[in-house]
């Protein structure tokens, strides 16, 4: 007889809201968090129901303000920022450092805070918060000639990101742009994530870190956090029909700008043979459920290499784990090892099932569907938020399976005859941030790689998004604004010299000084 799992130990979403509201009194109240601005704790905004995607059960809601509200905050934003870029760089640095070791000490809360709000397995919710408590300490080590010869903005940034890093995107790089000297707001993501940011948040502010923190719908609060003139700097992270109308707004105003947008990521197989090389990173391609920016959804593959892509691949991505991210057969047991647990919530598990109903109904071919295991599920708990992995061979071209990211578990196949179909069915999406192309031969790689519309490709490898030692940006619909990376990540929220052109993708009346 199998055992009924059970929650781990102290890791309840009532455990993780009582030790918020220990640990930061001014930010937690009851069973709601509050708005950050003007450096207070605010209970303003309409607060609205939440569920956690983990098991459909209420968690906290964003508090979302109105227009005018958002308004003054970002005026009040901006008095601050006049004052905090004035602060000397060491003591900027002292700041942000003493906030890196609050967040070292309380990681394990806000790793369990994104287990419940979105969904994430342990090991990749610590990674996440062990990625932006890393990748910042980065930067305060040195700053020193990164900022020579600069200057802070005019105005605080601006920062709209999805939910799916909350920490490792978001917070990383409100830290490194309040120690380039400005002040900083950012926008809850509207899917989750409000309390690992409040409490991220809660023990920057205590430091001194001109923080504000505001909840609200992107379309009620765009006016003042995009377009408002105060506004120094708009950093967007998002899907590209929202992207879309940042980028308009950023470009009728000139405002300095930094733009990610989805893209279909594609991995290519051409003359290739090493199937043990890929079988072995078929798993990993799959964290979190490919709810990433740089997730590979798509492969093309050449048609007389199919069947050998098959025998790597399937026995590969049957060996998924997928679940509950806390459930265990003993309280006291670690942590459960899992590729994914839920998407964000039920209906976007419902759009992406439907998508691929659909798109079986037009002809693609189903090559793998994965089936849940009760043994990594609570008894009767709700699992409407799942979808175990699907493959599908030929997604019909009216199915947005066929052109555009899925933002989940489902691998789609195209399979290729000649090296012109191969780069038209990996340039599917204009643009995206990275590719792969799989070949043994040195010569068709050199070739073909500089045609692929992605800003990164790898031979054989993946390729991730990358914060410190390299460039990041975008080709097509999937980047505007300046290019990150390294120190590029301070010089697109800083001014130097008059002359100055960033790089990055700047329509050509707007190149940014």
């Amino acid at each position: 007889m199998a055992t009924a799992t059970t929650l781990k130990a102290g890791t309840s979403w009532h455990d993780a809201w009582q030790r918020c509201l220990d640990v930061a009194p001014e930010a937690f109240r009851d069973d709601r968090v509050l708005n950050l601005w003007n450096g207070t704790w605010h209970a303003d905004g309409r607060v609205l129901p939440a569920t956690t995607p983990v098991d459909g059960s209420p968690i906290a809601g964003p508090p979302r303000l109105d227009a005018a509200t958002a308004h003054q905050a970002v005026r009040a934003s901006l008095d601050q920022h006049r004052a905090w870029r004035h602060i000397p760089l060491a003591e900027r640095r002292a700041r942000v450092g003493a906030t890196l070791d609050a967040l070292t000490q309380h990681r394990e809360l806000l790793a369990l805070l994104l287990v419940w709000e979105i969904g994430k397995p342990w090991r990749l919710a610590q990674a996440d918060v062990d990625r932006a408590i890393d990748g910042v300490r980065w930067y305060v080590d040195g700053i020193e000639p990164m900022v020579e010869g600069r200057a802070p903005l005019d105005g605080p940034v601006s920062n709209i990101a999805s939910w799916n890093y909350p920490m490792s995107v978001l917070v990383h790089a409100m830290l490194i742009q309040a120690l380039a000297g400005n002040a900083v707001i950012a926008k809850t993501p509207t899917d989750g994530g409000v309390a690992c940011l409040t409490l991220a948040c809660a023990l920057a502010a205590r430091e001194g870190i001109p923080l504000t923190l505001v909840s609200g719908s992107g379309g009620e609060l765009s006016e003042a956090l995009v377009r408002a003139p105060e506004i120094g700097c708009v950093s967007f992270v998002g899907g590209r029909d929202t992207g879309a109308a940042v980028a308009t707004a950023v470009a009728d105003l000139g405002k300095r700008h930094i733009l990610e947008q989805e893209g279909l990521n594609t991995w290519g197989i051409w003359n290739h043979s090493d199937w043990d090389e890929l079988a072995a990173v078929i798993p990993k391609l799959f964290d979190y459920g490919k709810q990433r920016c740089t997730a590979y959804p798509r492969f093309v593959v050449q048609r007389s290499l199919f069947d050998d892509f098959l025998t790597a691949y399937l026995p590969a991505v049957r060996t998924l784990r997928v679940g509950h991210p806390l459930a265990v057969a003993d309280p006291g047991d670690p942590y459960p090892q899992l590729d994914f647990g839920p998407l964000i919530n039920a209906a976007k598990a419902k759009e992406l099932t439907d998508q691929v109903a659909e798109a079986i109904d037009r002809g693609a071919v189903p090559l793998h569907r994965g089936a849940p295991d009760p043994a990594r599920f609570l008894p009767g708990q709700d699992t409407s938020a799942y979808v175990h992995p699907v493959t599908l061979l030929g997604p019909p071209p009216s199915s947005p399976l066929h052109h555009a990211e899925p933002f989940g578990p489902v691998d789609t196949i195209v399979l290729v005859d000649t090296e012109a179909e191969l780069l038209a069915a990996m340039n599917a999406s204009n643009g995206a941030l990275v590719a792969t192309l799989s070949t043994d031969d040195d010569a068709t790689y050199d070739r073909l790689a500089p045609q692929i519309r992605a800003f990164k490709t790898g031979r054989g490898k993946p390729r991730s998004r990358g914060d410190r030692d390299e460039l990041f940006g975008g080709f097509g619909a999937s980047w505007r604004g300046a290019f990150v990376g390294g120190e590029l990540l301070v010089r697109a929220v800083t001014r130097g010299p008059d002359s100055e052109r960033l790089p990055g993708n700047f329509p050509d009346h707007h190149l940014m000084p």
